[in-house]
C-alpha cells in the first residue's frame, strides 16, 4: 500500500468513526426526543382525558338537571290542571243551584254589595223569568237597610248568576264569575292544600 492509499484509508476511517460518533450521538438525541415527545404525549392525554371526563360529568349534571326540571314543570302544571278543573266544577255547581238555595244566596250577596244610594239591579234574563213573586220587594227591603234604594232593571245583562249594581253610571260586577274570579287565588291555595299537603 502506497503512502496516498494509507493516507486515504486513514481520512477515510477517521470519516467512517466521525459518522459513527455522529450517528450515535444523533440516536441518543433522538432517543431523548422521542422519550420527550411519549412523556408529553402522555400528559397530553391525561389532560384530555381529565378535561373529558369533567366534560362528560358537567353533560351528565346538565341533563339530570335538564330531566329534574322537566319532571317538576310537568308535576306542576298537572297539578295547576286538576286545581283549575275542580275550581271550574265548583264554579258550574255553584251556578246551577236553583229554587230557595239560588235566591238566598242572592240575597247575600245583596246584603254585602248594596250600597247607600239610589241605584239600579240588573239580573240575566234567565233569572228575571226565573225571580220568585215578591223578591223585587226583597231587594228594596235590603236596598233601604243600607241606607239606599234599588230600581230593578228589566234590561236583562249577559251574566251566568248574580248580578250588577249600577250606583250613578258606576257598575259593580257582582256576578258568580266575578266573584269566582276575584277569589281564584284565594280558591286555588285551598285546594292545593287540601290535595297535595
Amino acid at each position: 500500500m502506497t503512502g496516498l492509499d494509507k493516507i486515504i484509508n486513514q481520512i477515510l476511517e477517521e470519516a467512517n468513526n466521525s459518522a459513527a460518533e455522529q450517528l450515535a450521538a444523533a440516536k441518543v438525541e433522538a432517543e431523548s426526543i422521542m422519550q420527550a415527545a411519549k412523556e408529553e404525549a402522555a400528559k397530553a392525554g391525561e389532560e384530555i382525558s381529565k378535561r373529558s371526563e369533567i366534560s362528560v360529568n358537567n353533560y351528565r349534571e346538565r341533563v339530570k338537571s335538564a330531566n329534574d326540571l322537566a319532571r317538576r314543570t310537568a308535576v306542576l302544571n298537572t297539578k295547576q290542571e286538576i286545581i283549575s278543573d275542580i275550581i271550574e266544577k265548583a264554579y258550574q255547581s255553584f251556578c246551577s243551584r236553583d229554587g230557595e238555595v239560588y235566591w238566598n244566596t242572592i240575597k247575600e250577596m245583596l246584603e254585602r254589595f248594596a250600597l247607600a244610594g239610589d241605584g239600579d239591579i240588573y239580573f240575566s234574563a234567565g233569572d228575571l223569568e226565573k225571580m220568585p213573586v215578591g223578591f223585587e220587594s226583597e231587594i228594596s227591603r235590603i236596598a233601604d237597610g243600607k241606607g239606599g234604594s234599588l230600581k230593578l232593571s228589566r234590561q236583562p245583562r249577559m251574566l251566568d248568576g248574580g248580578f250588577i249594581l249600577a250606583y250613578g253610571g258606576i257598575e259593580e260586577n257582582c256576578s258568580f264569575k266575578a266573584l269566582f274570579d276575584s277569589k281564584e287565588d284565594e280558591f286555588k291555595d285551598q285546594v292545593q292544600k287540601i290535595l297535595f299537603s
